[in-house]
Protein backbone atom coordinates (compact mmCIF):
# COMPACT_ATOMS: atom_id res chain seq x y z
CA UNK A 1 0.00 0.00 0.00
CA UNK A 2 2.82 2.43 -0.03
CA UNK A 3 4.65 4.15 -2.67
CA UNK A 4 8.18 5.04 -2.94
CA UNK A 5 9.05 8.99 -3.86
CA UNK A 6 11.66 11.67 -3.71
CA UNK A 7 11.86 13.81 -0.65
CA UNK A 8 9.83 17.01 -1.20
CA UNK A 9 12.29 19.50 -3.39
CA UNK A 10 13.58 17.10 -5.37
CA UNK A 11 13.82 15.33 -8.69
CA UNK A 12 14.76 11.75 -9.79
CA UNK A 13 17.58 13.09 -11.20
CA UNK A 14 19.06 15.66 -8.45
CA UNK A 15 22.26 14.04 -7.51
CA UNK A 16 22.36 15.46 -4.10
CA UNK A 17 18.67 14.02 -2.95
CA UNK A 18 19.07 12.35 0.53
CA UNK A 19 19.52 9.04 0.36
CA UNK A 20 16.20 6.81 0.89
CA UNK A 21 16.16 5.31 4.29
CA UNK A 22 15.55 1.79 4.60
CA UNK A 23 12.02 0.53 5.27
CA UNK A 24 10.38 -2.04 7.61
CA UNK A 25 7.32 -3.75 7.55
CA UNK A 26 5.87 -6.34 8.82
CA UNK A 27 3.15 -9.16 7.16
CA UNK A 28 -0.45 -9.03 8.34
CA UNK A 29 -2.49 -11.98 7.17
CA UNK A 30 -6.67 -12.31 7.98
CA UNK A 31 -8.45 -15.24 7.34
CA UNK A 32 -6.23 -17.78 8.02
CA UNK A 33 -3.38 -16.31 5.28
CA UNK A 34 -5.68 -16.04 2.54
CA UNK A 35 -5.70 -12.25 2.32
CA UNK A 36 -2.16 -11.27 3.32
CA UNK A 37 -0.48 -7.85 2.98
CA UNK A 38 2.64 -5.49 4.50
CA UNK A 39 2.16 -2.88 6.71
CA UNK A 40 4.59 0.14 7.52
CA UNK A 41 4.23 0.56 11.34
CA UNK A 42 4.82 3.94 11.40
CA UNK A 43 2.62 4.71 8.51
CA UNK A 44 -0.34 3.04 10.42
CA UNK A 45 0.36 4.88 13.14
CA UNK A 46 0.67 8.61 11.43
CA UNK A 47 -2.75 7.49 9.20
CA UNK A 48 -4.03 6.30 12.53
CA UNK A 49 -3.13 9.71 14.23
CA UNK A 50 -4.66 12.10 11.49
CA UNK A 51 -8.34 10.27 12.01
CA UNK A 52 -7.77 10.77 15.07
CA UNK A 53 -7.01 14.40 14.69
CA UNK A 54 -9.90 14.75 11.90
CA UNK A 55 -12.14 12.67 14.49
CA UNK A 56 -11.73 15.45 17.06
CA UNK A 57 -12.12 18.54 14.70
CA UNK A 58 -15.44 17.05 13.34
CA UNK A 59 -16.87 16.87 17.11
CA UNK A 60 -15.95 19.90 18.43
CA UNK A 61 -17.35 21.85 15.14
CA UNK A 62 -20.68 19.84 15.86
CA UNK A 63 -20.35 21.69 19.21
CA UNK A 64 -19.34 24.93 18.28
CA UNK A 65 -20.86 27.86 16.63
CA UNK A 66 -23.70 30.17 16.81
CA UNK A 67 -25.90 28.10 18.68
CA UNK A 68 -23.55 26.00 21.15
CA UNK A 69 -24.50 22.52 21.69
CA UNK A 70 -23.18 20.35 24.93
CA UNK A 71 -21.47 17.05 24.04
CA UNK A 72 -24.66 15.03 25.22
CA UNK A 73 -27.08 16.42 23.29
CA UNK A 74 -24.58 16.31 20.39
CA UNK A 75 -24.56 12.82 20.80
CA UNK A 76 -28.64 12.35 21.51
CA UNK A 77 -29.09 14.06 18.39
CA UNK A 78 -26.99 12.21 16.47
CA UNK A 79 -27.71 8.79 18.12
CA UNK A 80 -31.73 9.22 18.42
CA UNK A 81 -32.92 12.11 16.34
CA UNK A 82 -34.33 13.81 19.62
CA UNK A 83 -33.89 16.43 22.10
CA UNK A 84 -33.85 20.18 21.36
CA UNK A 85 -34.84 21.06 18.28
CA UNK A 86 -32.48 23.33 17.33
CA UNK A 87 -29.91 21.38 18.79
CA UNK A 88 -31.17 18.65 15.96
CA UNK A 89 -31.30 21.16 13.35
CA UNK A 90 -27.87 22.39 13.85
CA UNK A 91 -25.84 19.21 14.26
CA UNK A 92 -28.08 16.72 11.75
CA UNK A 93 -29.03 19.58 8.94
CA UNK A 94 -26.15 21.88 8.79
CA UNK A 95 -23.32 21.22 10.97
CA UNK A 96 -22.85 17.06 10.11
CA UNK A 97 -22.80 17.41 6.42
CA UNK A 98 -19.97 20.33 6.50
CA UNK A 99 -17.83 18.39 8.69
CA UNK A 100 -18.13 15.33 6.60
CA UNK A 101 -18.03 17.07 3.52
CA UNK A 102 -14.28 18.59 4.48
CA UNK A 103 -12.85 15.26 6.00
CA UNK A 104 -13.86 13.72 2.75
CA UNK A 105 -12.64 16.23 0.45
CA UNK A 106 -9.97 16.82 1.94
CA UNK A 107 -9.08 12.63 1.82
CA UNK A 108 -9.45 12.96 -2.00
CA UNK A 109 -7.63 15.75 -2.26
CA UNK A 110 -4.54 14.42 -0.29
CA UNK A 111 -5.03 11.08 -2.53
CA UNK A 112 -5.01 13.14 -5.26
CA UNK A 113 -1.86 14.66 -4.83
CA UNK A 114 0.10 11.47 -3.55
CA UNK A 115 -0.75 10.01 -7.14
CA UNK A 116 0.34 13.34 -9.21
CA UNK A 117 3.85 13.92 -6.94
CA UNK A 118 4.15 10.20 -7.14
CA UNK A 119 3.86 9.72 -11.10
CA UNK A 120 6.04 12.69 -12.04
CA UNK A 121 8.34 12.35 -9.31
CA UNK A 122 8.14 15.87 -8.72
CA UNK A 123 6.58 16.99 -5.29
CA UNK A 124 5.16 20.43 -6.92
CA UNK A 125 2.99 18.60 -8.88
CA UNK A 126 -0.30 18.63 -7.33
CA UNK A 127 -3.58 18.75 -9.19
CA UNK A 128 -3.91 22.68 -7.85
CA UNK A 129 -0.36 23.54 -9.48
CA UNK A 130 -0.79 22.02 -12.71
CA UNK A 131 -3.65 23.03 -14.15
CA UNK A 132 -6.37 20.62 -12.77
CA UNK A 133 -8.05 22.83 -10.60
CA UNK A 134 -8.03 25.74 -13.30
CA UNK A 135 -9.29 23.63 -15.78
CA UNK A 136 -12.36 22.24 -13.46
CA UNK A 137 -13.06 25.91 -12.13
CA UNK A 138 -13.50 27.15 -16.00
CA UNK A 139 -15.75 24.26 -16.37
CA UNK A 140 -17.77 24.83 -13.12
CA UNK A 141 -17.82 28.66 -14.42
CA UNK A 142 -19.19 28.31 -18.23
CA UNK A 143 -22.01 25.70 -16.56
CA UNK A 144 -22.71 28.81 -14.02
CA UNK A 145 -22.80 31.36 -17.14
CA UNK A 146 -24.75 29.06 -19.20
CA UNK A 147 -27.16 26.99 -17.09
CA UNK A 148 -27.41 28.78 -14.12
CA UNK A 149 -25.43 26.95 -12.03
CA UNK A 150 -27.07 23.89 -10.42
CA UNK A 151 -25.31 21.66 -8.26
CA UNK A 152 -25.21 19.12 -10.74
CA UNK A 153 -24.43 21.23 -13.14
CA UNK A 154 -21.78 22.40 -12.15
CA UNK A 155 -20.25 19.30 -10.60
CA UNK A 156 -20.25 17.94 -14.52
CA UNK A 157 -18.66 20.92 -15.68
CA UNK A 158 -16.34 20.84 -13.16
CA UNK A 159 -15.21 17.27 -14.07
CA UNK A 160 -15.53 17.66 -17.71
CA UNK A 161 -12.94 20.94 -17.21
CA UNK A 162 -10.49 19.01 -14.72
CA UNK A 163 -10.23 15.85 -17.72
CA UNK A 164 -9.88 18.31 -20.64
CA UNK A 165 -7.44 20.41 -19.09
CA UNK A 166 -5.87 17.23 -17.93
CA UNK A 167 -5.31 15.68 -21.20
CA UNK A 168 -4.10 18.82 -22.38
CA UNK A 169 -1.16 19.33 -20.09
CA UNK A 170 -0.44 15.78 -20.36
CA UNK A 171 -0.21 15.75 -24.32
CA UNK A 172 1.91 18.91 -23.81
CA UNK A 173 4.63 17.61 -21.15
CA UNK A 174 4.94 14.06 -22.40
CA UNK A 175 6.63 14.77 -25.87
CA UNK A 176 10.22 12.58 -25.09
CA UNK A 177 8.82 10.64 -22.45
CA UNK A 178 7.06 12.47 -18.84
CA UNK A 179 9.15 14.69 -16.94
CA UNK A 180 7.94 16.22 -13.27
CA UNK A 181 9.43 19.22 -13.83
CA UNK A 182 8.36 19.89 -17.58
CA UNK A 183 4.86 18.99 -16.44
CA UNK A 184 5.00 21.42 -13.38
CA UNK A 185 6.13 24.12 -16.48
CA UNK A 186 3.41 23.34 -18.56
CA UNK A 187 0.78 23.12 -15.93
CA UNK A 188 1.81 26.34 -14.35
CA UNK A 189 1.33 27.94 -18.47
CA UNK A 190 -1.98 26.27 -18.71
CA UNK A 191 -3.46 27.42 -15.29
CA UNK A 192 -2.38 31.17 -15.89
CA UNK A 193 -4.25 30.94 -19.32
CA UNK A 194 -7.16 29.18 -17.70
CA UNK A 195 -7.27 32.34 -15.02
CA UNK A 196 -7.29 34.81 -18.10
CA UNK A 197 -10.29 32.73 -19.36
CA UNK A 198 -11.93 32.80 -15.67
CA UNK A 199 -11.49 36.60 -15.51
CA UNK A 200 -12.94 37.01 -19.11
CA UNK A 201 -15.91 34.84 -18.64
CA UNK A 202 -16.85 36.53 -14.99
CA UNK A 203 -16.88 39.60 -16.77
CA UNK A 204 -19.29 38.48 -19.46
CA UNK A 205 -21.68 37.03 -17.25
CA UNK A 206 -24.58 38.58 -15.15
CA UNK A 207 -24.43 40.16 -11.86
CA UNK A 208 -25.75 37.27 -10.04
CA UNK A 209 -23.62 34.50 -12.16
CA UNK A 210 -20.62 36.36 -11.36
CA UNK A 211 -21.41 36.62 -7.98
CA UNK A 212 -22.02 32.78 -7.38
CA UNK A 213 -19.00 31.96 -9.40
CA UNK A 214 -16.98 33.86 -7.36
CA UNK A 215 -18.30 32.66 -4.08
CA UNK A 216 -17.22 29.04 -5.78
CA UNK A 217 -13.88 30.08 -6.68
CA UNK A 218 -13.24 31.14 -3.37
CA UNK A 219 -13.61 27.32 -1.99
CA UNK A 220 -16.13 26.78 0.79
CA UNK A 221 -17.91 24.29 2.52
CA UNK A 222 -21.26 26.65 3.54
CA UNK A 223 -24.12 25.89 2.68
CA UNK A 224 -23.01 22.19 1.32
CA UNK A 225 -25.96 19.45 2.33
CA UNK A 226 -26.22 16.18 2.19
CA UNK A 227 -26.10 15.48 -1.59
CA UNK A 228 -22.54 16.69 -1.55
CA UNK A 229 -21.64 14.23 0.99
CA UNK A 230 -23.30 11.12 -0.90
CA UNK A 231 -21.09 12.52 -4.30
CA UNK A 232 -17.83 12.68 -2.36
CA UNK A 233 -18.50 9.34 -0.25
CA UNK A 234 -19.73 7.09 -3.90
CA UNK A 235 -16.40 8.99 -5.30
CA UNK A 236 -13.90 7.90 -2.70
CA UNK A 237 -15.56 4.08 -2.31
CA UNK A 238 -15.31 4.01 -6.50
CA UNK A 239 -11.88 5.05 -6.48
CA UNK A 240 -9.91 5.11 -3.16
CA UNK A 241 -9.95 0.94 -3.39
CA UNK A 242 -8.66 1.21 -7.50
CA UNK A 243 -5.92 3.40 -6.07
CA UNK A 244 -4.84 1.07 -3.50
CA UNK A 245 -4.55 -1.70 -6.16
CA UNK A 246 -2.35 0.05 -8.19
CA UNK A 247 -0.21 1.43 -4.90
CA UNK A 248 2.18 -1.35 -6.10
CA UNK A 249 2.93 0.02 -9.78
CA UNK A 250 2.82 3.32 -8.44
CA UNK A 251 5.56 2.56 -6.38
CA UNK A 252 7.27 0.57 -9.27
CA UNK A 253 6.67 3.89 -11.27
CA UNK A 254 8.65 6.03 -9.32
CA UNK A 255 11.75 3.78 -9.96
CA UNK A 256 11.73 5.22 -13.66
CA UNK A 257 9.87 4.64 -16.72
CA UNK A 258 12.31 2.02 -18.07
CA UNK A 259 13.13 0.10 -14.27
CA UNK A 260 9.51 -0.17 -14.00
CA UNK A 261 8.77 -1.61 -17.22
CA UNK A 262 11.91 -4.06 -16.92
CA UNK A 263 10.08 -5.10 -13.79
CA UNK A 264 6.99 -5.92 -15.59
CA UNK A 265 4.42 -2.77 -15.30
CA UNK A 266 2.86 -1.12 -18.16
CA UNK A 267 3.65 1.77 -17.81
CA UNK A 268 1.53 3.14 -20.26
CA UNK A 269 -1.51 2.00 -19.10
CA UNK A 270 -0.74 1.96 -15.35
CA UNK A 271 -0.16 6.16 -15.81
CA UNK A 272 -2.99 6.56 -17.88
CA UNK A 273 -5.66 4.59 -15.02
CA UNK A 274 -3.93 6.44 -12.05
CA UNK A 275 -4.14 9.82 -14.05
CA UNK A 276 -7.74 9.22 -14.55
CA UNK A 277 -8.11 8.34 -10.72
CA UNK A 278 -6.51 11.04 -9.64
CA UNK A 279 -8.80 13.25 -12.13
CA UNK A 280 -11.47 12.08 -10.71
CA UNK A 281 -10.53 12.28 -7.34
CA UNK A 282 -9.21 16.08 -7.58
CA UNK A 283 -12.66 16.86 -10.05
CA UNK A 284 -15.21 15.37 -7.46
CA UNK A 285 -13.48 17.36 -4.58
CA UNK A 286 -13.57 20.80 -6.82
CA UNK A 287 -17.03 20.23 -7.91
CA UNK A 288 -18.86 19.02 -4.28
CA UNK A 289 -16.16 22.31 -2.34
CA UNK A 290 -14.74 24.19 -5.06
CA UNK A 291 -10.55 24.62 -5.98
CA UNK A 292 -9.59 24.56 -2.16
CA UNK A 293 -5.58 25.28 -2.62
CA UNK A 294 -2.64 23.76 -0.49
CA UNK A 295 -4.24 20.50 0.63
CA UNK A 296 -3.33 18.26 -2.15
CA UNK A 297 0.04 20.59 -2.18
CA UNK A 298 0.88 19.64 1.57
CA UNK A 299 -1.03 16.52 2.48
CA UNK A 300 1.66 13.86 0.79
CA UNK A 301 4.78 16.16 2.06
CA UNK A 302 3.59 16.25 5.30
CA UNK A 303 2.54 12.36 5.36
CA UNK A 304 6.21 11.49 4.35
CA UNK A 305 7.71 13.51 6.50
CA UNK A 306 6.02 11.73 9.65
CA UNK A 307 6.45 8.30 8.25
CA UNK A 308 9.92 9.05 7.71
CA UNK A 309 9.55 5.96 5.32
CA UNK A 310 10.52 5.58 1.81
CA UNK A 311 7.69 6.53 0.34
CA UNK A 312 4.03 8.06 1.27
CA UNK A 313 1.13 5.39 1.16
CA UNK A 314 -1.99 6.98 -0.45
CA UNK A 315 -4.19 6.13 2.59
CA UNK A 316 -1.84 8.46 4.74
CA UNK A 317 -1.60 10.85 2.37
CA UNK A 318 -5.65 10.90 2.19
CA UNK A 319 -5.81 10.61 6.03
CA UNK A 320 -3.59 13.77 6.26
CA UNK A 321 -5.18 15.49 3.80
CA UNK A 322 -9.04 14.94 5.85
CA UNK A 323 -7.31 16.34 8.91
CA UNK A 324 -5.86 19.15 7.60
CA UNK A 325 -9.20 20.34 6.09
CA UNK A 326 -11.28 19.10 8.88
CA UNK A 327 -9.03 21.21 10.97
CA UNK A 328 -9.33 24.39 8.76
CA UNK A 329 -13.03 23.34 8.58
CA UNK A 330 -13.22 24.23 12.50
CA UNK A 331 -10.50 26.91 11.99
CA UNK A 332 -12.55 28.79 9.22
CA UNK A 333 -16.14 28.59 11.17
CA UNK A 334 -14.79 29.55 14.52
CA UNK A 335 -12.39 32.82 13.32
CA UNK A 336 -14.99 35.36 13.39
CA UNK A 337 -16.44 34.13 16.88
CA UNK A 338 -12.82 34.16 18.47
CA UNK A 339 -12.37 37.64 17.14
CA UNK A 340 -16.00 38.84 18.67
CA UNK A 341 -15.10 37.27 21.65
CA UNK A 342 -11.31 38.58 22.54
CA UNK A 343 -12.78 42.09 21.01
CA UNK A 344 -15.34 41.56 24.21
CA UNK A 345 -12.40 41.25 26.66
CA UNK A 346 -10.01 44.19 24.89
CA UNK A 347 -13.13 46.28 25.59
CA UNK A 348 -13.47 49.14 23.62
CA UNK A 349 -11.35 47.99 20.64
CA UNK A 350 -13.17 45.87 18.21
CA UNK A 351 -12.12 43.41 16.04
CA UNK A 352 -14.82 42.84 14.29
CA UNK A 353 -18.32 44.12 13.81
CA UNK A 354 -20.95 42.73 16.46
CA UNK A 355 -23.18 41.79 13.35
CA UNK A 356 -20.76 39.34 12.30
CA UNK A 357 -19.64 36.99 15.07
CA UNK A 358 -21.60 33.82 13.29
CA UNK A 359 -20.32 34.55 10.21
CA UNK A 360 -17.52 31.69 8.50
CA UNK A 361 -14.87 32.60 6.33
CA UNK A 362 -14.28 30.57 3.34
CA UNK A 363 -12.39 27.58 4.15
CA UNK A 364 -10.38 27.84 0.77
CA UNK A 365 -9.05 30.94 2.70
CA UNK A 366 -7.89 29.72 5.89
CA UNK A 367 -6.29 27.25 3.73
CA UNK A 368 -4.17 29.40 1.32
CA UNK A 369 -2.67 31.35 4.13
CA UNK A 370 -1.76 28.29 5.46
CA UNK A 371 -0.10 27.10 2.37
CA UNK A 372 1.86 30.16 1.91
CA UNK A 373 3.05 29.68 5.61
CA UNK A 374 4.05 25.82 5.06
CA UNK A 375 6.04 26.48 1.88
CA UNK A 376 7.52 29.63 4.03
CA UNK A 377 8.38 27.11 6.41
CA UNK A 378 9.75 24.62 3.58
CA UNK A 379 11.82 27.47 2.19
CA UNK A 380 13.50 28.48 5.28
CA UNK A 381 14.17 24.94 6.25
CA UNK A 382 16.22 24.81 2.78
CA UNK A 383 18.20 27.46 2.77
CA UNK A 384 21.05 26.26 3.90
CA UNK A 385 21.07 23.48 1.18
CA UNK A 386 20.80 25.57 -2.00
CA UNK A 387 18.11 23.58 -3.06
CA UNK A 388 14.94 26.34 -2.41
Amino acid sequence: MTVTRTRPGTDSSDSTATPRRTSTTRPVRLWSGRVTFRVHPRTAVVSLAALVLALLSLVVSLCVGAYTVPLPDVAQALFHGTGDRLAVHFVNHERLPQALLAALVGAALGVSGAIFQSISRNPLASPDVIGFNSGASTGAILAIVTFGGGAATVATGAVAGGLMTAFLVFVLASRGGLHGVRLVLVGLGVTAMLGSVNSYLLTRSSLDNAQNAHIWLVGTLNGRGWSSVQMMAVALAVLFPATVLLGRQLRMLELGDDLASGLGVRVDRVRLALTVLGIGLCGVAVASAGPIPFVALAAPQIAAMLTRGPGVSVLSAGTVGAALLSAAHLASAQLFTTLAWVGDLLGPLRLVDESQRNNQLPVGVTTAVLGGVYLAWVLFKRRGTGRA
